[in-house]
């Protein structure tokens, strides 16, 4: 895709256009194949926010041509069922992958749940095996934000060896492993948290600032380096006189007259993410046909 159809005039990375270019990316792998083994995405109870992750999932798996199976738990399963579940699953060669939709009831325990889900089957990228693999700079089965964030740094045509980067927050999932795949990629990178002193006097030196802690327009115009880019992770809910609202960690409006790029909320990483998940279904095909599973 051409650079100029992906960063608008108004700086602003177009998540929704780089995800077609994954999707297409993925359905060229699956149109090679006659049939593909099933998606499976797991709801635990009945919970609205999870409920529209599915369907931007299904939908987005039915355009790269994978089979997606969902299936609806009910709240009150116990943890050993739905470990039972699961490792029925990571024994059913017609299951590609498996996709444990958050949040799940009080009584489950999640990581758990992430840690039954077999390595060549966490499409997810949230296995502890998984994320452990980062630290080898193996990639491929990274978890989905974090790679969609880099993924969208990478859009910029920025060159990411040597590239000072700055990671607000440090999660298990999004915050550390940015900070560990950029490190793979060649970046210096400067992992900012609750305790971090100054986290402006970081943001301010790096080439890169990338935001997940959800806090509505925590970063401002006065922490952003002229010409930086600028990835917002966040997803904030918030009230406006025209009613609610979705906005990042960033003041969007504000930063990108300083920022060389940045990633709107919505329509920035958020789409990415779904795309990332269809391209490690591809990675955990080919290395499941690699092990002669499929």
């Amino acid at each position: 895709m051409n650079q100029q159809t992906i960063v608008r005039d108004n700086r602003l990375i177009n998540g929704v256009a780089v995800k077609k270019d994954i999707i297409s990316e993925v359905r060229a792998y699956t149109d090679q194949h006659e049939k593909m083994p099933r998606l499976v995405s797991v709801l635990i109870g009945d919970t609205a926010e999870a409920a529209v992750y599915v369907r931007n999932q299904a939908r987005a798996a039915e355009q790269a041509g994978l089979p997606f199976d969902q299936q609806n738990w009910p709240a009150d399963i116990t943890q050993e069922e739905c470990k039972k579940r699961i490792v029925a699953m990571n024994d059913d060669a017609d299951v590609l992958g498996i996709i444990l939709q958050r949040p799940v009831p009080a009584h489950i325990n999640v990581r758990s749940l992430q840690s039954a889900i077999h390595p060549l089957k966490d499409v997810e990228g949230m296995n502890p095996a998984s994320i452990g693999n980062i630290v080898y700079s193996d990639v491929a089965l990274a978890p989905c934000t974090a790679a969609a964030s880099v993924e969208m740094i990478k859009k910029t045509g920025l060159s990411l060896e040597g590239l000072e980067v700055v990671m607000i927050g440090h999660s298990e999932i999004v915050g550390r492993p940015v900070a560990m795949m950029l490190m793979a990629e060649g970046c210096t990178v400067t992992v900012c948290h609750h305790m971090t002193r100054s986290v402006a006097m970081h943001s301010r030196r790096a080439d890169v600032v990338v935001v997940a802690v959800g806090k509505a327009h925590l970063i401002g115009p006065d922490m952003i380096k002229p010409g930086a880019a600028v990835i917002d992770i966040g997803i904030n809910q918030i009230e406006t006189e025209e009613g609610s609202k979705i906005v990042g960690d960033v003041d969007t409006d504000a930063v990108k007259e300083v920022a060389g790029w940045i990633t709107p909320v919505p329509g920035g990483v958020g789409p990415v993410t779904v795309a990332i998940l269809m391209r490690n279904a591809i990675v955990a095909h080919q290395r499941q046909k690699a092990v002669g599973w499929l």
